[in-house]
């Protein structure tokens, strides 16, 4: 699980461990991390990782992934997002969102697809994108740009991938009850959807019977406008 420390990847941690599945939370804050372990238990292992490392996602998972322990699951939630007109926005923001949302996806995916392969038995990975991969409005271009793309890097997986018994689902969400665009200027308040719902749609996707993929889902506050 990337992005494990805060937010969505928290609460999905939190249920995956209650369903007894061992949970290597990757995330870039050894500290946040710890703390969720306390909270969980010794089912959640912290992992600090910078995903946009290839060199390092490669060696985290070739010393981890051993016969003891072998992936079944790989959610890709690790992301950041930031809003601004396409002439203020700083191409440091531009590549810190590129790296995180496109490429940790990447190495993430390329080297557990490897191992699952080897491994033989069903796996499912899970990417997930945003509502702004399906719609996209002014000021959001750079992060709507990498979550297009993340749908079109599920599709072809899935496609790709079927055959080996490797499910691929996309979960493109809307609005969350976290603080991911806080520094945007987008505040939560309690019509969006909360973190641990999102998280039980997560879990309804992950045990759907063997011969049965959802390949594309999309989440919205039924009522999104801030109450007065």
């Amino acid at each position: 699980m990337t992005g494990a420390s805060s937010g969505l990847g928290a609460a999905v941690s939190v249920v995956l461990t209650l369903k007894g599945c061992h949970v290597f939370g990757i995330a870039r804050s050894r500290d946040k991390l710890e703390i969720i372990r306390n909270q969980i238990g010794i089912l959640f292992t912290p992992v600090s990782l910078d995903i946009t490392s290839q060199t390092a996602v490669s060696a985290w998972a070739e010393d981890t992934i051993t016969g003891t322990h072998q992936p079944d699951i790989l959610i890709n939630n690790a992301g950041v997002g930031y809003f601004a007109g396409v002439d203020e926005l700083s191409s440091d923001k531009w590549h810190q969102m590129v790296q995180t949302n496109l490429d940790g996806v990447f190495y993430m995916t390329r080297k557990v697809v490897s191992m699952i392969k080897a491994k033989g038995t069903s796996s499912h990975i899970i990417n997930i994108g945003s509502i702004l991969g399906k719609t996209a409005n002014a000021k959001q271009s750079a992060y709507s740009a990498t979550k297009y793309a993340i749908r079109g890097f599920s599709e072809a997986l899935f496609k790709e991938l079927r055959y080996d018994g490797i499910k691929i689902t996309c979960l493109n969400p809307g609005s969350i009850k976290t603080g991911f665009f806080r520094e945007s200027g987008i505040h939560s308040h309690d019509n969006m959807m909360s973190p641990d719902a999102v998280a039980q749609t997560v879990i309804h996707v992950l045990e759907t019977p063997e011969n049965v993929l959802i390949s594309d889902v999309t989440l919205r506050p039924l009522n999104p406008k801030k109450s007065r």
